[in-house]
């Protein structure tokens, strides 16, 4: 075309999926690790769990068990729950994180929480150790619109707000729905939060009693997904959070399709013949218009638990004829059951950024595809496995920004 901006030329040339797809501008995190981003990113990178040995554990509450606990901290201002601190500084960071890289907030911005029990800690506590002592209003700080509603008065954001929970596949579909919410016009920009601090005695004893779930050997040593001798894995608590929007000047990664669905199985196990799960996950490519052979990592959902790498292998076997890098994180920061997702999310962003996929260490005999410890990223498309129980699939899909 006589004339034409060659700058124009080239942006529609540019593949819709690369051009018009929000974005991951900011990032905040509380793990086993500490308080904020880099204290996730650099244990990841030590190669080392999250998990400590802490006391009060196992029947009669006598023993020490492997969890990866978040440590007190945070602003004392903001709230006398470690549950509600965590969900606002995780907030708080990647708020700030997004405005250095160039975001400025829209007329509309929403918030999505995922979670799946709420503050555990102080519900329990407020039943069986408060008593008489409490007031009517400590009531409030349980509700689970209370950190919604707390977080949008900090910001003055008026967009819509609301909790999503989809067990352990929460994150996943909180970051789809943030998604579908920008493509509808809902919102021009959607703070999203994932929260999950219930690695307390009763509810570890109980998945150990599931099977799913390991406290008496040190993480890398029970969970190893993709690997032989795994025997399940260790508990883990997190807030993460990400500002995801169209405008930015520097974000991390592209969010550039998702699925969702359902098993319709059973309340626990997984669908053995693992169709509903292919299924989503070639939804999920064809909603980010990528295909598999495009596809260079596949970030795991890697419980380690038999159920899911079954699942997994088989995902892989029929997804791929040439298999992407793979790589799992619950073996260091623990699973952080409706927070996973966001936790492993964020270390993918993260390297992207970074050039660097912060991968656990192998530790016994692997899938050949499967990453040993930190590797140089290559670039190119991420495919994102969730799953939670009561069959809840969620794929999210990650290109570069």
């Amino acid at each position: 075309m006589p004339g034409a901006d060659p700058n124009t030329a080239a942006r529609l040339r540019t593949p819709p999926r690369h051009r018009d797809h929000p974005a991951i501008a900011g990032i905040g995190a509380v793990t086993g690790y500490g308080w904020g981003r880099e204290r996730l990113w650099d244990g990841l990178l030590s190669g080392k769990s999250a998990a400590a040995l802490q006391r009060g554990y196992g029947t009669g509450r006598a023993e020490d068990a492997w969890v990866a606990l978040v440590p007190d901290g945070g602003d004392p201002q903001v709230s006398t729950s470690r549950y509600g601190r965590a969900v606002h500084e995780a907030a708080r960071e990647a708020v700030a994180d997004a405005r250095d890289r160039g975001w400025r907030p829209g007329r509309t911005v929403g918030l999505l929480h995922a979670i799946v029990l709420g503050d555990v800690v102080n519900w329990r506590d407020f039943y069986l150790v408060d008593g008489g002592n409490r007031r009517s209003r400590d009531y409030l700080r349980l509700l689970p619109s209370t950190p919604v509603s707390m977080l949008m008065q900090e910001f003055g954001f008026h967009g819509p707000a609301m909790n999503v929970s989809a067990a352990c596949s929460s994150a996943n579909v909180a970051l789809i729905t943030a998604k579908l919410w920008l493509d509808a016009g809902m919102a021009d920009d959607v703070i999203f939060v994932a929260t999950d601090l219930s690695a307390t005695p009763d509810m570890v004893e109980s998945f150990v009693r599931l099977g799913a779930a390991v406290t008496d050997a040190e993480p890398l040593d029970a969970c190893r997904p993709f690997q032989e001798g795994s025997r399940g894995f260790s508990m883990g608590e997190a807030s993460v959070a990400f500002v995801l929007t169209r405008s930015a000047d520097r974000p991390y990664a592209a969010v550039l399709g998702g699925a969702m669905s359902n098993d319709a199985y059973h309340v626990v196990s997984v669908d053995p013949t693992h169709e509903q799960i292919l299924d989503c996950a070639r939804r999920a490519l064809a909603a980010a218009d990528v295909a598999a052979a495009d596809v260079r990592y596949f970030n795991a959902h890697g419980t380690g638990t038999r159920q899911c790498d079954v699942a997994e292998h088989q995902l892989i076997e029929h997804l791929f004829a040439d298999p992407p890098h793979i790589y799992a994180l619950k073996p260091l920061a623990g699973h952080c059951q409706g927070a996973a997702a966001a936790v492993e999310v964020a270390a993918a962003a993260l390297g992207y950024d970074r050039g660097i996929v912060p991968a656990a260490p192998i530790v016994a005999p692997a899938h050949p595809r499967l990453l040993d410890g930190p590797a140089p990223f290559e670039g190119g498309i991420t495919l994102k496995l969730s799953l939670g129980m009561g069959g809840n699939n969620s794929v999210v899909v990650l290109g570069a920004a």
